[in-house]
C-alpha cells in the first residue's frame, strides 16, 4: 500500500557514538524523502562526530574512527540536512524516543533552529510493538518477508522502516493511511520537549515529569523556586529541553508585562 500523503514525509535513521541524547553524536544519517505522488529521494551522509567512536558503538554499526576522519562535521552538514527535512513530517524506527531528540540536539548545537511545532512523526517501532512485539529485523521479515542483511547501516534501516510501514498499512486495515492519524497512534506520551522531561497535564499546561517537582506545573515551579531554571540550564539536560523551558519562562515574563 502506498502512503496517503498530503505533504512529504522523511524517513530517517541515525548511527551514533552512543545512546545518550545529550552527549552522543551522529556518525551517519540517512534520509528517504517520500513526496505526495510517490516520488522518492534518498541521501546518506557519513559524519565526523568530533569525538572518538566507542568500541561498543563500532561493534553495532561498523563505522570506525578512520572511516569518518575525513567526513564533514554535522555543523557543516546541518543546513543541507535541515533543507531536506524542512516542511516535512518525519518517520523512523524508535525515532520518537531517540533519533528525533538526538537530531534536534545536533541541529541546535549547529545553530539551526529545529522545531517540530508544525510537524508530526510516525514511529514505526511503536506500531510494530503494539501489533506484534518485535525488533526491526523481525519486523522486516514478518511484514516484508525479507531478511535485513545489512542491519545497523543507516541506509538499510531507513529503507526497511519505510517498507515496513507500507506493509503494516496493507496488513492492518484498522490503521488509517493518514500521517497525522499514524502519528497519534504511535505517540507514547505527549511532551513539550523531545526527551519527555516536560509534559502536559489534563488542562494542557506544561508540567515537570521527573524529580521532586514531578507532576507540578512548570509555571508554578518557576514562580516558587526561581533557582530551578538556572539549575536546569547548567545541568546535563538536552538542549531542546532547555530551549522549551526558556520559552515557558519568557512567555511567563511577557504575560506579566502585558
Amino acid at each position: 500500500m502506498q502512503l496517503n500523503l498530503t505533504r512529504p514525509i522523511c524517513f530517517f535513521d541515525l548511527e551514533t557514538t552512543g545512546t545518550n541524547v545529550a552527549k552522543d553524536r551522529i556518525v551517519e544519517i540517512s534520509i528517504l524523502k517520500v513526496s505526495p505522488g510517490g516520488k522518492e529521494e534518498k541521501t546518506t551522509w557519513l559524519v565526523n562526530p568530533e569525538m572518538p567512536i566507542p568500541d561498543e558503538a563500532y561493534q553495532v554499526h561498523g563505522i570506525s574512527n578512520e572511516k569518518v576522519a575525513q567526513a564533514p562535521t554535522f555543523k557543516e552538514l546541518a543546513k543541507e540536512v535541515h533543507a531536506m527535512i524542512k516542511g516535512c513530517d518525519l518517520g523512523g524506527y524508535n525515532s520518537d524516543r531517540f533519533d528525533i531528540p538526538l537530531l534536534a540536539e545536533e541541529m541546535l548545537r549547529a545553530d539551526v533552529d529545529f522545531d517540530m511545532k508544525q510537524t508530526v512523526s510516525v514511529d514505526v517501532q511503536t506500531i510494530f510493538h503494539k501489533m506484534e512485539k518485535r525488533t526491526l529485523e523481525a519486523a522486516y521479515k514478518f511484514y516484508c518477508d525479507k531478511d535485513l542483511t545489512d542491519a545497523h547501516s543507516a541506509e538499510a534501516d531507513t529503507i526497511a522502516t519505510y517498507e515496513v510501514l507500507k506493509s503494516q498499512l496493507d496488513r492492518y486495515p484498522e490503521l488509517e493511511n493518514d500521517i497525522k492519524k499514524l502519528s497519534e497512534f504511535t505517540m507514547r506520551r505527549k511532551s513539550a520537549d523531545f526527551a519527555g522531561f516536560i509534559g502536559y497535564d489534563k488542562d494542557g499546561d506544561e508540567i515537570i515529569t521527573f524529580g521532586k517537582h514531578k507532576g507540578k506545573k512548570v509555571a508554578v515551579v518557576l514562580e516558587q523556586e526561581p533557582g530551578y531554571f538556572g539549575w536546569v540550564l547548567n545541568a546535563d539536560f538536552p538542549l531542546y529541553t532547555k530551549k522549551v523551558l526558556t520559552q515557558i519562562k519568557l512567555r511567563k515574563l511577557n504575560n506579566k508585562l502585558a
